[in-house]
């Protein structure tokens, strides 16, 4: 079983200042494992970093608001989750991992816990394929809640799964930008089948994750041309997340104030800074 590094210690305070009310889309909470406990089969373990650390670095980034993304590693018992969103004051929303045995029920009860949607991995390191019949029958379940699904694929998956993600009626997200490999360049087919996907009204992307597509290491700016297209392509359906503690990260882990102005960066114009990071999180999660 693979252990993780932990995230940077003490990471630096950002140039840029988000706006009020910015959200991080994409964030963790892993343990303490004391009261959280790993899951048995899971393929990684985490050091723990829990909502006590999320919270706090998110007051050093300047960012107000956020959507936790449960991580396989805790399997599908939602409790680290649903205990973080109770105790942030509403400033939490979150993005359940379920299976098909999951009730109505207890669906019902993750809506009112604060979550949105659920996630599916295709990521090989992570397990792989889903189950395409749960995921099928979960689409149709989460729809009268309103929800959404995130789905995390590896760049080479995104051509062989984009005619069924182009059918999914719910509003869908692709972590990460796909996980596009910057090395092979933005003509590559899995940029331009997702390029493609965005066409979709259903369709949305998150913006984050340079140090999962960047090939030259830090400051992982080569990704930074495949953030702004896909921002050209639908500035409406853009989110943006630190992906903090940054699970499975093989090579340098990422400074959070470096990932903040690296956004920044990507995206210059402020009104649409403010639209990825407050409007479009505002409209999917808290309204």
């Amino acid at each position: 079983m693979k252990s993780c590094q932990p995230p940077v210690a003490h990471p630096r305070k950002p140039r840029y200042k988000p706006p009020e009310g910015a959200c991080d889309a994409h964030c963790h909470v892993f343990g303490p494992a004391d009261r959280f406990p790993y899951a048995p089969d899971r393929s990684y373990t985490p050091p723990d970093a829990g909502k006590e650390r999320l919270r706090a670095l998110h007051d050093h980034l300047g960012i107000e608001r956020a959507v936790i993304v449960h991580a396989s590693c805790h399997g599908t018992d939602m409790a680290v989750t649903l205990d973080a969103i109770a105790s942030s004051g509403g400033r939490y929303k979150g993005v359940a991992v379920v299976d098909g045995s999951i009730s109505d029920k207890q669906l019902e009860a993750l809506a009112k816990g604060g979550i949105c949607g659920i996630r599916f991995n295709f990521v090989a390191h992570l397990g792989g394929m889903p189950d395409l019949d749960v995921f099928d029958r979960m689409l149709e379940r989460i729809a009268p809640l309103g929800w959404h699904v995130v789905l995390h694929l590896d760049a080479q998956d995104i051509p062989e799964h984009a005619v069924r993600i182009a059918r999914i009626k719910v509003p869908f997200i692709i972590d990460h930008m796909g996980r596009v490999q910057a090395k092979n360049g933005l003509d590559q087919k899995p940029f331009q089948t997702l390029l493609e996907l965005m066409k979709n009204p259903n369709a949305w992307v998150k913006i984050c994750g340079p140090e999962r597509c960047s090939s030259s290491g830090p400051p992982f700016r080569d990704a930074l041309p495949f953030a702004r297209r896909l921002v050209e392509a639908a500035p409406d359906r853009i989110l943006w997340g630190t992906d903090f503690p940054h699970p499975n990260i093989a090579g340098t882990m990422p400074d959070d104030g470096d990932l903040v102005d690296l956004f920044a960066e990507a995206v210059t114009d402020e009104a649409l800074r403010k639209r990825i990071l407050v409007d479009n999180p505002a409209r999917l999660y808290f309204s």
